[in-house]
Formats: C-alpha cells, structure tokens, sequence
C-alpha cells in the first residue's frame, strides 16, 4: 500500500498543470515570489497583477513579493516595468505625466523611457531600471527585476573603455553640461582621450543647492565620486581656468601654462554673479552666491549664534532662496528690491502672495529701491545704505543682481560671440566654427518653445540637455534641440515649477487657490498660452502638452481650466 501511495504521488507530481500551480498559483495565493538567476539572492520574479489591473495610457505601481516595487505603464496595449523614482531627487513617476514612449518626473520634468529606462530629458545623470514583463495565459503580468535595481531605483548607464589615445575631445566647464556631455560621450561609444577642465577644485557638483542650502559642502552635493571619472578614463583638470583658444592649431590654453589638443571642443563655462558698481563693495562678508566656496563662506560668517543682520539685495530666485535659507539663521533678513515685489516676473498677485510668504516668516522687504553704498569697519561690512539715504545694519551683505558669462578667453578666437557675451549656436549647439559647440549659460541657441528662435535659458536642467546633445553631434549623431524649459525653486516648503518661456505677456491667468498655495497660473500673450507656474503636478502635464506640438489657448483654460489635462498626451495627474 505504501508502495502504491508513492507510484501516484509521483505520477501526480509530474502533471504539467500541478507544476505550473506549485512555480506560480500558490506564490501568487501566498503573496510570495519566485526568485531565478545565477545567485538565488540576484532577482525576484513575481506575478505582480493581472493585465486588466491597469488600463490603456495609465500608471500603477505594484508590489513584486515583499522585495520592492515596480511602476507598470500600458501604451498600444503593451506594459511596460521600471523604476518608481526619478534619479534625480526621487519624486514618484506615477504623480508625473505620461508621454509618448516616456515618463515625465512630477518636480523637474526628466523624462525616461518606458522600455529602456534611459533618461532622455533632464535634469540628472541617471537611468532608472527597466524590468522584464511577460503575460501569463491567465493575464497574470509576470516581471522579472534585480533586487539590487529594486533598492537603488536608479543606475548608470554602461559606458565604454578608452582604447584609441590619438583620438581627443575637450570640454570646457565643470557644471551640469559638462559633466552630461562626458558621459554622454562615454555611453554613446567616445573610445578616445576626453578631458574636462573645472575652474573650481572640485568635480561637478549640484550648483543649485549653492542658494537653495546654505550648509552645503562640495563632498555631500558632487554630482559624481572622484573615482567615477578614474574609473571611466575620463581626465579631470581641477582648479585650471581656460584662458585663450587657438582653433587653428586646436589648442585649448590653460591657465598653468600648458596647452590641450583637441579633435572636438565643447564650451560650457557658464556665468559668473555680477557685482554693484557701488563703495564698499569689495569690504569682507560681502557675497555673491555661485560657486561653493561662496555658500561655504557665508555660512561660516552667519555662524550658530542667530545674531548677524543681513542685507539681500535682488528679487529674483537667488535673493528670494538666498533669504528664505538664511532667515533660520539670522537675527534679521532684509531684501532690497529694485522691484515692487518679489519675482515680479509671475505677475502682480503672485508676487503679491509670495511677499506675504516672506513678511510671515519675518523677512523685510524694501520694495523700489536699490543699495547705493556699503559701509564697514575693519574691513568688515557694517551697514548697507539705501538710495533714499536710510541706514541698515548689515553685518552680511549678498549681492543677487544678475550675471554676466564667461567667454572673455573666446575674444579674438574667431568663435562668434555676441554683444552680450553669448555664443551664438544651431540647433545642433555648433558654434560658427565647425567642430566648437557650446552649451549651457553661454549658449545662445534656438528652442523649440520660441519657435526655434534662439534665447540663453540659464536652467539647471537645459544646462543637463545641452550637454547630452552637444555630445552626440560631437559624435557625428545628428541631434537638434528639442526640449520644454523646465524651472523650480523651493520657498518655505512650497515647490513652484515653472515650463516653457514667457518673455513677454499680456495676462496671467490663475486657476486654483493661490492663498492656500495650490494653484496654475497660465502666462498668455494674445491668446496663447507661452508658460505654465505651478505648485501642482501640473507642469510637468504642460511641459509633456507641449512637447509634442500641442498649444494651449487663453480661451481654453477660462472656458475650463482643467480640461487640457486629459489631453495630455497619455498623462496622468494626481
């Protein structure tokens, strides 16, 4: 008999249909996973849902097992698994916009592809992973991911080896579209020599935290490790300013007497904090805010005690980060704006609201007046004077009045440079000289939201584009610029995100509440729509609308300011 029980035993076992229950029913009905790859510890394979879960031109996210989770997209009927969070700052994807064969991030507008994962807009470095999907006989979506993708969410993309020296290409800047453009360069197939020259003696960094937090340390916000560079060949000139080009002899001139060759240039030197023509501008604990020595200086000057005075002068995002950073750490905060208020550029009530902001947290605003002298004793700033001669105490003093750019080392070297100090591009980012692109702060080249008119866009993420499209043309790749400007700042808490570019309006439009701090405002010149300011995910929908040729009407958004959104081409808002 008990001969008998184990012959059936094993005759059953072998059925094909009770195997396909042991390998998934019950995972499935106990919620557990099946793990496969060379190490048992590699990756997770689970049925995470069934394929009617998730409707066309929508995003869920799902658990796969207790491992983690994955963010499942449908388009033209097939799913797609990646990553749930943007590399850049983790924002969750699923509260962004779905585009066309992409993921758009809900705070800063990255973009990633749905099959891949590969960040294709920007800003950050990063890819985020892509996972294997495959549907069941019975619509179970099976997806198959590496726990260590799992944990991370993000990943470098691969990048190749250097193998031919004669071969060199020369990058110009230690910002955002430098530190693109050398990747770009090594995961697109670059196997020759490259080389970038960092006037700071660092390695690029997150610049934007320079005023955004004034407690920032070069180690904490660099974009990558020191060894990242090593281990991808790519040199790294720290401390070294370019001071002339020769592009006759392609030779790039340094400032420590030596001399770069090169086969291809590319030029992102970005800009440099302009300074008041007044007296006393050069006393100490008088600040601009650009670099991270800049914020490293001001904090120590600030010190713990909360007994410093500081004078702000500007009232754009600089000097309204700038205070609404220090105002924690200071006895007092005062901004003196040229301006009636605050980011006057958004229009008359949201300057408005955002005065109130600051007036509530403490800072004093000193609307319509500019600073017309310093005062100090010691060598130290001790008093900032007003045109109208009222006196402020100013123990610190930062300057947020503008830049000007750094290309005075292109004088003569037959690269145009306009009367503003701009370099002037296609929209393949080639300078007039064939070979030389530009990029970044400095460039002056056609968007696609200007109708392919040409405009400098100081934008931490056009920066990150610019580098990534200057080096595929670098490689022969043939790229045009084709991206929405996306900014944002951050005050008190309340993250305000701008798209497009409005550069001159007639009207804004605001939909929503603006004293609660939730609300879109729609900058229209004529009838259309040029720009979008929210708090809401909704820019990141507008910048995706746009992307794809759509425009936005005056009309449409006061006969229904939220139907635009479900034409969001695939999108989803939250």
């Amino acid at each position: 008999m008990i001969v008998c029980f184990f012959i059936m035993a094993t005759v059953i076992l072998r059925k094909p249909w009770l195997n396909n229950f042991w390998r998934w029913g019950l995972p499935q009905a106990l919620g557990a996973r099946q793990v496969t790859g060379k190490s048992q510890d590699e990756y997770v394979e689970s049925v995470v849902c069934n394929q009617s879960a998730i409707g066309e031109n929508e995003m869920k996210v799902f658990d796969i097992g207790t491992d983690g989770k994955v963010l499942l997209a449908k388009q033209d009927g097939k799913i797609y698994a990646t990553g749930t969070l943007c590399s850049h700052y983790k924002a969750p994807l699923v509260t962004g916009a779905l585009g066309k064969g992409k993921v758009r991030c809900p705070w800063h507008g990255a973009c990633f592809n749905l099959a891949t994962g590969d960040i294709e807009d920007f800003p950050g470095l990063d890819s985020i992973p892509s996972y294997e999907v495959k549907i069941m006989g019975d619509g179970g979506v099976k997806v198959k991911a590496k726990k260590s993708d799992l944990q991370e969410n993000k990943r470098v993309k691969g990048m190749c080896k250097l193998k031919n020296k004669s071969k060199s290409f020369v990058i110009i800047g230690g910002g955002a579209a430098a530190a693109k453009c050398v990747e770009t360069l090594r995961q697109d197939g670059f196997d020759g020599r490259i080389t970038m020259v960092c006037k700071e003696p660092y390695v690029p960094y997150d610049r934007i935290k320079v005023s955004k937090m004034l407690d920032s340390e070069p180690s904490k916000i660099q974009l990558r490790p020191e060894d990242f560079y090593k281990d991808n060949s790519i040199e790294v000139l720290k401390g070294v300013e370019a001071t002339k080009l020769d592009p006759a002899q392609k030779l790039v001139h340094l400032a420590n007497g030596e001399t770069l060759k090169f086969d291809k240039l590319f030029i992102a030197t970005g800009a440099q904090p302009r300074k008041l023509k007044i007296d006393g501008v050069d006393l100490k604990n008088v600040f601009t805010l650009r670099h991270i020595e800049d914020t490293m200086s001001l904090n120590k000057a600030l010190g713990s005690d909360k007994d410093k005075h500081v004078v702000i002068s500007g009232s754009s995002f600089i000097a309204m980060e700038s205070a609404a950073a220090a105002v924690g750490k200071a006895k007092s905060v005062t901004v003196v704006m040229r301006t009636a208020l605050p980011l006057q550029q958004f229009g008359k009530a949201i300057g408005e609201r955002i005065a109130e902001i600051f007036k509530e947290k403490g800072v004093v605003l000193q609307p319509n007046i500019t600073l017309s002298k310093l005062e100090g004793s010691g060598g130290k700033v001790t008093h900032a004077l007003l045109a109208d001669g009222r006196k402020l105490p100013a123990d610190i003093v930062i300057l947020a009045v503008g830049s000007t750019y750094n290309t005075d080392f292109l004088r003569g070297s037959n690269v145009s440079v306009n009367e503003h100090g701009l370099v002037p591009t296609d929209e393949y980012l080639e300078t007039s000289l064939k070979g030389i692109y530009a990029g970044g702060d400095i460039a002056f080249a056609p968007v696609f939201v200007n109708d392919g008119r040409r405009l400098a866009i100081g934008h931490w993420q056009v920066a990150h584009y610019h580098g990534h499209i200057a080096a595929k043309n670098m490689l022969g790749k043939k790229t045009e610029l084709h991206t929405v400007p996306f900014f944002w700042t951050m005050l008190f808490g309340t993250g305000f995100r701008y798209a497009g570019h409005a550069e001159t309006i007639d009207d804004v439009v605001i939909d929503g509440d603006l004293k609660g701090l939730k609300f879109t405002a729609y900058f229209c010149k004529g009838d259309e729509v040029h720009a979008v300011l929210s708090t809401t995910n909704a820019t990141a929908a507008y910048a995706e609308y746009i992307s794809v040729g759509n425009k936005l009407t005056k009309k449409e958004i006061q006969a229904n300011p939220t139907k635009w959104l479900s034409q969001v081409p695939k999108g989803k808002i939250k």
